[in-house]
């Protein structure tokens, strides 16, 4: 048997991490690996129609823990409101009452009221929200980025196409190659973390050359793809040290008054960092926030939690619009599931999947709109049912992505993007 095959991707390319570390004094890991494609490479099969390509970079907001659907984008009266009640907003809809700056918002975005999930667990809803399929112990499937990367190649010469911030990667890419998994930014404030060669220009210049030698006999015998990616690596990780690109990480080039409307929190700074990888030409961002899993005290944790998301999702939303960036930017916000509409013991909401609501702005998105409805408790999808699915090809769709293509796993299995979701037109302007 060949033994290059037995070894499994993961320990592939952490050897190879760590030869790069030990041999040339690099740490810059994650994501900075794969090819360039070409304009006849890349996939469009897909047909044309309102929204179709229209956003070329998407920002996507995951509130970590399940978000209170009822206290912020579908807010109710009577004996399931929240401990503050809704407040009117610039469009003709309400929003939670700690939802002040993004009531101001409003007209610029639109609200899914009626999503539905099968799963009310954390992880779980959690890789479901972020990929269109459910958790399987044979096989990891990709995010939007690393679909993204498939079919429109490469969205930057020496940066990565995607970043995942306040996370790590967790599996971004999927089944396909490593080198399209997310560059994870642990804090928005240190930013890209041993970015610089510990190794003189010299040193570098000589321990390439050696380590090139060494890598010859290794490459001709396995000509694989693997391992022209693990070679890709390195040449890319060398190519980014030496790169002014690396200046889009650095958020003290910000004003200060400017990081203080986003919020000097992790999430507000990661919003601003976001801004600034769009700018870049960096394709997909993830930004997480925690604190949502609010079983008790559900006051306290909205004047924490919700006052971040309020402060922070509308300065961004403004910041784009100014530096005109929403027409080409899908912003999204998410969640793994809903709580539910009754108060429980402990002054808290218990986990409901069986609706909530996202969020979606930009990229050929309407503004002022409400998609599909709960019912009056906010119990329930009352009209228009959307899954996961759904919502992932309606991203999928905006970014210009042929939803419908299969694409083959290295397993021999059939894949889509947002697993045969259909796109919600009518988000579309």
């Amino acid at each position: 048997m060949n033994l290059h095959n037995q070894l499994d991707p993961l320990s592939r390319r952490a050897f190879c991490e760590r030869w790069a570390s030990a041999a040339l004094g690099v740490t810059v890991l994650h994501g900075l690996g794969g090819r360039a494609f070409t304009a006849e490479e890349a996939k469009t099969a897909a047909p044309s129609g309102p929204g179709f390509g229209k956003a070329k970079k998407v920002i996507f907001l995951q509130m970590v823990g399940g978000m209170t659907h009822i206290d912020t984008l579908d807010p109710k009266d009577g004996p399931t409101q929240g401990p503050k009640a809704p407040i009117k907003t610039k469009a003709d809809f309400q929003l939670g009452g700690t939802m002040e700056n993004l009531a101001k918002q409003a007209d610029k975005i639109s609200i899914i009221r009626s999503m539905t999930s099968k799963t009310g667990v954390h992880a779980a809803g959690q890789y479901v929200i972020r990929t269109g399929y459910e958790q399987r112990g044979t096989i990891k499937h990709p995010n939007i980025g690393a679909w993204a990367q498939h079919f429109l190649g490469s969205s930057h010469k020496t940066l990565p196409s995607s970043v995942c911030v306040n996370r790590q990667p967790q599996n971004g890419n999927g089944f396909f190659p490593s080198s399209f998994s997310p560059l994870p930014i642990l804090d928005p404030d240190v930013g890209l973390q041993y970015s610089k060669s510990e190794a003189t220009p010299e040193q570098m210049s000589k321990r390439l050359s050696m380590l090139d030698q060494l890598d010859a006999g290794f490459r001709e015998r396995f000509k694989t793809s693997e391992v022209k990616s693990y070679t890709q690596f390195y040449d890319k990780t060398v190519s980014i040290m030496s790169s002014t690109d690396l200046e889009a990480f650095q958020l003290d080039d910000e004003p200060e008054a400017l990081k203080e409307k986003y919020g000097k929190n992790k999430f507000g700074q990661g919003c601003l960092l976001a801004r600034r990888l769009v700018e870049k030409g960096i394709r997909y961002i993830e930004v997480a926030k925690g604190g949502w899993d609010m079983h008790n005290n559900i006051d306290d944790g909205l004047e924490e939690h919700g006052a971040e998301l309020d402060v922070a999702l509308s300065a961004l939303l403004e910041d784009l619009k100014e530096r005109g960036l929403l027409e080409s930017t899908l912003v999204v916000l998410c969640s793994e599931f809903g709580r539910g509409p009754k108060i429980n013991g402990n002054a808290g909401r218990d986990h409901h999947p069986k609706v909530f609501s996202t969020l979606l702005a930009g990229g050929g998105i309407k503004g002022g709109f409400i998609y599909g409805s709960s019912d009056k408790e906010g119990m329930a999808v009352a009209d228009k049912q959307a899954s996961p699915q759904d919502f992932l090809s309606t991203i999928g769709w905006s970014l210009g992505l042929p939803i419908d293509e299969v694409v083959m796993s290295p397993s021999n299995r059939p894949f889509t993007v947002g697993d045969k979701g259909k796109a919600i037109m009518e988000l579309f302007a």
